[in-house]
């Protein structure tokens, strides 16, 4: 069922959330300063590929000073702007009950757009 559900994401939208993120974090990996913010939107890139049968859980050093540090500066630079199109997505998705495990998968992308850092993608 997961890899139907893929398939299906990928097809209606999942793959140019995809590219935005994977397209993002290569320019930002262009900078010495941006590395760090573009290797976690490749890493929300890799959760917006595929999204069924994985689950974001928080990483052991998780509360450190430097991951609230960085997602701080993430949520300052754009990472609300890109948590609250996943929750429109989110909201839009979740009007039908086609839509809902859709709807289930973008939630999942706002907890990871919003902090990134200290989070892990895990298969189920």
């Amino acid at each position: 069922m997961n890899t139907l559900g893929n398939i299906i994401w990928i097809v209606f939208g999942g793959f140019f959330i995809f590219l935005e993120y994977l397209i993002g974090g290569l320019l930002l990996c262009l900078t010495i300063v941006g590395i760090p913010f573009g290797l976690q939107s490749i890493k929300v890139a890799q959760m917006a590929l595929w999204p069924f049968g994985k689950r974001i859980e928080y990483m052991d050093y998780a509360p450190g000073c430097l991951s609230t540090i960085m997602n701080i500066l993430w949520l300052l630079f754009g990472g609300i702007l890109i948590a609250l199109s996943h929750l429109v997505f989110g909201l839009l998705f979740a009007i039908t009950i086609i839509g809902i495990p859709f709807a289930r998968q973008h939630f999942k992308l706002v907890s990871l757009a919003l902090t990134p850092f200290g989070r892990q993608i895990v298969d189920r």
